[in-house]
């Protein structure tokens, strides 16, 4: 898919008084709105509901309660996460680096824009949960943080 078109469909949305654009061609249907973020995904015909079995549920429990101590910084946004502000600049923080509030710990690119993912709470990183380059989502765990 080639985003040049929609990019420049945001542009001058962006540029305009208008404050909702709907474009529709074939199955393909795009919504901007100004002042919001909407994600629109084609949902699949086939769509069955997921069986979990309890006992994975009960497995997993344990590895939540010692995780319950942690303070999870998650991803505001979908993009590409890099630890680093360059390929060849160290990254922002490694594991066991103490952080302080408003400090830079990765970034999240979207759409060509880099957006600084920075630590609400003064604390040790004990993990970082995401590689270099991984495409991740909204809400999804990227560090988890000792408070100090």
């Amino acid at each position: 898919m080639d985003l040049e078109p929609i990019l420049a469909l945001i542009k001058a949305l962006d540029s305009s008084s208008l404050h909702r654009l709907k474009l529709t061609s074939g199955d393909f249907t795009l919504e901007l709105e100004k002042g919001q973020t909407y994600i629109v995904e084609e949902v699949p015909k086939d769509t069955r509901p997921l069986e979990v079995s309890r006992q994975k549920e009960e497995a997993q429990a344990p590895k939540e309660e010692q995780k319950s101590n942690y303070h999870v910084i998650t991803s505001p946004l979908v993009g590409t996460f890099y630890r680093a502000p360059s390929p060849d600049a160290p990254p922002f923080v490694e594991v066991g680096d103490i952080v302080s509030p408003g400090q830079t710990l990765c970034i999240i690119e979207a759409l060509k824009v880099m957006n600084e993912i920075e630590s609400d709470v003064r604390g040790r990183i004990e993990n970082i949960l995401v590689e270099n380059g991984e495409v991740v989502e909204y809400g999804q765990p990227l560090f988890e943080i000792s408070p100090l």
